[in-house]
């Protein structure tokens, strides 16, 4: 059963901030796929809940003047597989959020949720790390941005306040014109499974395509927090993608960078030979497109 002392659905982002800063125990909800499960666990029974669902501002995906793509934290992972902002410009987070769950899942889940919730496995988030995205969040003192890379500060934490509320998810035109990207999940079945890794890659060639400009990669359940290896990607710029070296290169270079641990879903080992693998396929999957001038996914 869910143990909810009391549900306040908030007018607007204001609303739910002032709600918020009366009550220190209550939880923002909005999708509700991860909450009401730590609900109906006992994780949070007894708490009050503040819905932020349906609230226009927070939903939705847009292009701003200058090229910014801007992306509403209660928008559902469904919508941003299908939307065609995401499809022309950045289909490969379109792909990642389209591993989560099954669809009655996608159907409510919010991607504010799934980088909120603190989690490693968040398939949104590796991806997003490699996008080089921009959290912004809106409490009482006003709006501040936080970048995604620095918004974990451990597992499960992050470095949004209490009385903080995602208002809004930011990708520049920069960090995502001229690269190609691909999403790789590795679980125990194709659905319905939390990720044993994560690896998401977005890569720039040279003109020619026969170079690497700039390689982002990125993982989830490689360490304590979602990770970018930054030393393996400046080893790998500037290399040819013919060259034998390449992904040897990141291969060992990504194994050097993350910290994965062992669970009950695999061991370490197991976790950084996937790290091994998965970071040269999903790389060789992003400069095929890149190569081929390709949608991304």
């Amino acid at each position: 059963m869910y143990d909810i002392e009391k549900y306040y659905q908030a007018s607007d982002v204001q609303d739910a901030v002032r709600v918020l800063e009366a009550d220190k125990d209550a939880v923002v909800i909005s999708g509700g796929s991860d909450v009401l499960i730590k609900i109906r666990e006992g994780k949070l029974a007894g708490c009050s809940l503040v819905s932020i669902h349906g609230i226009p501002s927070l939903t939705g995906v847009r292009m701003e003047s200058d090229g910014t793509i801007v992306i509403g934290p209660a928008t559902t992972f469904s919508h941003i597989t299908y939307d065609p902002v995401i499809q022309r410009h950045i289909p490969a987070l379109g792909w990642a959020v389209d591993q989560v769950g099954g669809p009655q899942i996608r159907n409510i889940g919010t991607i504010g949720g799934n980088v909120c919730n603190g989690v490693t496995s968040a398939d949104s988030a590796a991806a997003l790390f490699t996008l080089n995205a921009v959290l912004e969040l809106t409490g009482k003192e006003g709006i501040r941005e936080v970048p995604i890379t620095e918004f974990y500060t451990g597992p499960g934490r992050t470095c949004r306040k209490h009385a903080e509320i995602l208002t809004a998810i930011k990708i520049t035109r920069d960090n995502y014109e001229g690269f190609y990207g691909h999403y790789t999940k590795y679980g125990k079945r194709n659905a319905m499974e939390i990720a044993t890794l994560g690896c998401a890659v977005h890569v720039k060639l040279s003109r020619d395509k026969r170079k690497i400009e700039e390689l982002r990669l990125g993982f989830g359940v490689a360490a304590p927090t979602p990770i970018r290896c930054y030393q393996t990607e400046k080893t790998a710029a500037g290399m040819d993608i013919t060259d034998p070296g390449l992904y040897e290169r990141i291969r060992e270079g990504a194994a050097s960078e993350v910290t994965p641990r062992s669970s009950w879903r695999a061991s370490r080992e197991f976790r950084l030979q996937l790290v091994r693998e998965l970071s040269v396929r999903t790389t060789e999957e992003a400069i095929k497109k890149a190569a081929g001038g390709e949608s991304d996914a």
